[in-house]
């Protein structure tokens, strides 16, 4: 994440001509978000499900997924879900899921990058996250000042598919009060 947030996106960015993006992320994709607004200058930042540090509801989530991904074959098996999403299946789930699970990762934790944010920033929960809890908006709100939060009822993961108009007029809201 470290590589995404501090080469690829700026590289790419770069190649667009965008300055001060408003960044929007989830999952390990807000992680990415909140490591490129530490170092670089960026409008505003929408964090979704994001992960400062890991968890062990994330490592048990990730395990199961494994367990799923190897062990529940059929049309409705997670391997064959993902696959209309990945041109490579095995390969991004296995990147993420290795990842995840090794044991150098359980030292993941960027709440010491989060303190150097002064961007306005919205950061997003599920009260049902399978993969984190509310404890890592209380570390975002505990190192970024004025970091505002939202957490979401009857919402798992992925709050774009558990409560998208919820999701989305809050996100809208955010960026309407953003100079």
């Amino acid at each position: 994440m470290h590589l995404e947030a501090r080469q690829v996106l700026p590289e790419l960015l770069r190649q667009l001509n965008v300055d001060r993006p408003v960044l929007i992320g989830h999952s390990d994709g807000a992680s990415i978000a909140l490591l490129h607004a530490s170092q670089f200058p960026v409008t505003a930042c929408v964090v979704i499900a994001p992960h400062v540090f890991v968890e062990d509801i994330a490592i048990r989530s990730i395990d199961e997924a494994r367990r799923l991904y190897e062990h529940d074959p059929g049309e409705r098996g997670l391997r064959q879900r993902l696959e209309r999403y990945h041109a490579d299946v095995d390969n991004a789930f296995y990147q993420w899921n290795d990842v995840w699970l090794s044991a150098a990762f359980r030292h993941f934790d960027i709440r010491a990058d989060c303190r150097t944010i002064h961007t306005p920033l919205l950061a997003i929960q599920g009260l049902n996250d399978e993969y984190g809890s509310l404890q890592q908006l209380r570390e975002i709100e505990a190192h970024i000042l004025g970091a505002q939060t939202l957490e979401l009822s009857s919402c798992g993961h992925s709050p774009h598919r558990d409560q998208p108009e919820q999701l989305t007029d809050a996100i809208a809201r955010f960026l309407n009060s953003v100079p």
